[in-house]
């Protein structure tokens, strides 16, 4: 069974109605590695729906936490702004009402072409609109109960004017340099660190994170919720969380699904406050929507996921084209629509469009040429993918892939590289395939007593001007045999 089917039918065991919460604080870049979470639970909902239950997915957006630091992407003048609500703190571009929301609405505007539904629910909101009044006046009378948990739970000692509630200062409007003095039944007295004393209301302020957590999952009444394997750590959030729902708010635990985090090769972990980022805003311009969701759900979410946005991108879409024609479960939760593969490769488009220049109409007259069968169907899975292959090759692929034919090269070759191009363009014919015509290499060389891979340096020196290129055989069908073979005899007599 496929991961997400487990879990559903762990669900169903449960009931028959599911809300699935995912929650991602907008303080910087939401990337790859966040994505993670939300297609962890879209897969998961989509399982739920195939075996006759019923899901949604609700989106909280920590928009009243607090910016933590200056992150390296913001300019100085954000040191001002760290400890406010990323809600109430300016766009550091100017093109949104806030800072939250610049980062947000590209992540939900990502989602949407990725095909997962949600609800978005903002923190700022259900604070300022009363959800978690009564969780607050709960917290805050269960005071001495919750600091006792988070002590049990996590071996530290809790401060004994320690309050689970976070005022924002009327003065500085910070919310985490408030310190709780006393609260009645309407109001919440503090101190901040700016010098100012006040009083709040029971909505403004938030819960601090592992009672906030909590409430929140009996507040929008959760049953299971993706989350980093940073809170699933023993005596972490979750450890806590579980606690301080089930004998604090009277409400079970969601079904916890922890995940591991998505590494940028050679990088390290997708972190936005590090700036380690791949934005999902521009994974969804170089990939088709499938791939992006394919990425996460071919993996289990407990296994780490080392993502290549290169060469090691190309591997998972070819596997992904192989899987196609398997009609396997990881494939059928990928799919955003009902598209159509041809049988004509990722790969191949990289290559050919490069050919062509990225002209459709002959794009396609070299697919035909190389062999694949061109209908309506293939027609529009190059038309939709070739312009993915554009964006990826600009944006990723690494400098061996790219290339562009010059009008003329000027090289110098040995007398074995003369040799064997001479007798290779001689051999060649136009009736020859992609594979026929790369075997033509290695026995040409063998023949001539050439190592094979000199061979295949002359050769894309002839074509390119340099020593790598696209694999041979089907790089000269696509560039045609003829014009190939002109080509080589013509820089053997310049």
């Amino acid at each position: 069974m496929h991961w997400a089917d487990v879990i559903a039918r762990d669900l169903l065991r449960r009931g028959q109605n599911h809300i699935i919460a995912t929650g991602i604080s907008p303080s910087g870049h939401i990337h790859l590695g966040n994505l993670r979470e939300m297609v962890i639970a879209d897969a998961v909902k989509r399982a739920l729906e195939d075996s006759g239950g019923n899901a949604k997915i609700l989106y909280i957006a920590d928009d009243f936490d607090p910016l933590r630091r200056r992150y390296p992407f913001l300019p100085k003048e954000y040191e001002n702004y760290v400890g406010m609500p990323l809600c109430k703190i300016p766009d550091p571009e100017g093109c949104h009402n806030c800072y939250s929301e610049h980062f947000l609405q590209p992540f939900l505007e990502s989602l949407d072409i990725l095909g997962i539904e949600v609800e978005v629910v903002k923190a700022s909101e259900m604070y300022k609109n009363g959800l978690y009044d009564e969780a607050v006046r709960t917290a805050l009378n269960e005071r001495d109960k919750i600091a006792k948990i988070i002590e049990e739970v996590t071996g530290r000692e809790i401060e004994s004017d320690w309050y689970p509630f976070m005022p924002l200062c009327e003065s500085c409007g910070r919310i985490n340099s408030t310190k709780v003095k006393s609260f009645d039944e309407k109001w919440i007295y503090y101190e901040c660190t700016c010098g100012f004393s006040g009083r709040a209301s029971y909505r403004e302020g938030k819960l601090t994170w592992r009672v906030d957590w909590a409430a929140r999952w009996k507040i929008l009444q959760i049953t299971c919720e993706p989350f980093g394997k940073d809170h699933a750590a023993a005596g972490g959030s979750y450890d806590t969380g579980k606690r301080i729902v089930k004998e604090v708010f009277g409400y079970d635990p969601p079904y916890p699904i922890p995940y591991e985090w998505v590494h940028l090769k050679g990088v390290g972990a997708m972190k936005s406050s590090k700036g380690i980022v791949i934005p999902v805003r521009e994974m969804v311009e170089i990939l088709p929507p499938e791939i992006v969701r394919y990425i996460i759900i071919r993996a289990k979410p407990e296994r780490h996921i080392e993502f290549d946005p290169g060469i090691g991108l190309l591997e998972i879409i070819d596997e992904f084209e192989e899987r196609v024609k398997q009609k396997d479960r990881s494939v059928q939760l990928s799919l955003v629509e009902e598209v159509e593969y041809s049988d004509i490769p990722f790969r191949h488009l990289v290559v050919v469009g490069q050919i062509a220049n990225w002209d459709l109409e002959k794009v396609l007259e070299i697919l035909k040429r190389t062999g694949y069968k061109i209908d309506e169907v293939a027609r529009k899975d190059v038309e939709r993918r070739m312009n993915y292959a554009k964006n990826w090759l600009e944006k990723y692929a690494p400098d061996r892939i790219k290339f562009t034919i010059p009008e003329e090269v000027k090289v110098e070759f040995d007398e074995e590289e003369k040799r064997f191009l001479e007798a290779y363009a001689n051999r060649l014919r136009d009736d020859m395939n992609p594979e026929e015509i790369h075997n033509l290499v290695y026995s040409t060389a063998r023949e001539l007593k050439v190592k094979p891979s000199k061979c295949f340096k002359a050769i894309y020196k002839a074509i390119l001007g340099k020593e790598y290129g696209p694999r041979a055989g089907y790089f000269i069908k696509s560039l045609g045999i003829e014009w190939v073979r002109d080509r080589i005899l013509n820089v053997l007599e310049g």
